[in-house]
């Protein structure tokens, strides 16, 4: 084992294009759509009579994640997974990604076997296809970059700015897990680094650790969606914060909201988290970002459709823009919700 862990391949043994052969060597494809995939100046996609809907987002070490604590195998599966959350949001299907990656010459083939083992785990769990991508030297650290592509019936598309007055907010799951597993994170850094002999104390909030290092993308909801012929009039998914795309669709959409805090869906482990912390558990599930749930309105007629289906809750309604974006909170009182989730530019 020790002989295992000790080696290591320098990416120079085999150059860019034996790296990608390398890294690339298992993938097969397993959609109709995808028509040529990785071996040739580009990829080709048949989509036939549907619409393709393409979403592309970078993860940079020391902005959006931390080595230290997250393992790579984790970060390539996480990868995927923000990005087809994108298409999801859409209510649209993920059919292929492209990654291009550039890393210092700290890193191994070996590490970006790791890397890719965790992309190539998304992939098989989503049923998308690693089509392409480029990989290239990078002065300081490892910058990933994932482009996914779907596709989704034109009637069926939907946008950020469908919303009107009297629609359904609705959202799936839970939120603030993923804030609050970063805190978790981020403390056990900490104490590490003042003292190494000590072991993290992680194993009792696994549901928060995993809702940060390895999130799921809701595709079950599209096909619960599709299933019970329900097409929500806007959706988006929640990346970087309730409170953050609460306020796009509104933007998008020239209307306003007004949510229940009772209506906003806390596990609770992060309620109990947020308060060791001393947090508010709703303001971290307003401002948490990477939750990568789905928040999205209806129109009321469809309410019988949401109203049995596992796993979402109803928040509030859709009114008109001059109201603003409200939080009716337990005890009576009415507050004006600002936008304060992650912004990429603030580290």
């Amino acid at each position: 084992m020790a002989k295992e862990q000790q080696k290591r391949t320098d990416i120079n043994e085999l150059g860019e294009f034996g790296l990608i052969d390398h890294l690339t060597k298992n993938t097969t494809l397993t959609n109709l759509s995808s028509k040529k995939g990785i071996g040739d100046d580009a990829a080709v996609i048949d989509n036939k009579d549907y619409l393709t809907v393409v979403s592309t987002d970078a993860l940079v070490e020391g902005i959006h994640f931390d080595l230290m604590y997250t393992p790579l195998k984790h970060l390539g599966y996480k990868a995927v997974v923000v990005n087809i959350s994108d298409i999801y949001a859409m209510n649209a299907t993920p059919k292929q990604i492209t990654v291009s990656i550039a890393l210092s010459n700290r890193f191994s083939v070996e590490s970006l076997e790791e890397l890719y083992s965790g992309i190539n785990l998304a992939c098989e769990k989503y049923n998308v296809d690693l089509i392409g991508g480029d990989t290239t030297s990078s002065p300081k650290g490892l910058y990933i970059s994932i482009t996914a592509i779907g596709q989704g019936k034109k009637e069926k598309l939907c946008y950020r700015d469908g919303a009107k007055e009297g629609d359904i907010i609705c959202v799936t799951g839970s939120l603030g897990g993923a804030y609050l597993g970063l805190q978790l994170l981020e403390r056990e850094k900490q104490v590490f680094l003042a003292n190494p002999d000590m072991k993290p104390e992680l194993d009792e909030h696994k549901f928060l650790v995993e809702r940060q290092l390895k999130p799921e993308a809701r595709r079950d909801m599209i096909r619960a969606f599709e299933k019970n012929n329900l097409v929500p009039t806007s959706m988006i998914d929640i990346s970087d914060g309730l409170a953050s795309e609460l306020f796009h669709i509104c933007k998008q959409s020239k209307v306003g909201a007004y949510i229940e805090e009772s209506g906003v869906p806390i596990h609770p482990d992060a309620q109990m988290i947020a308060i060791d912390f001393g947090m508010d558990p709703v303001t971290c599930a307003l401002s948490g970002g990477e939750d990568y749930e789905l928040l999205f309105t209806i129109d009321p007629s469809d309410i019988d459709k949401v109203k049995y289906l596992p796993d979402i809750y109803i928040m509030g309604d859709i009114v008109a823009a001059a109201d603003g974006v409200k939080l009716h909170a337990i005890g009576g009182k009415i507050h004006t919700i600002t936008a304060q989730g992650w912004n990429h530019f603030n580290k």
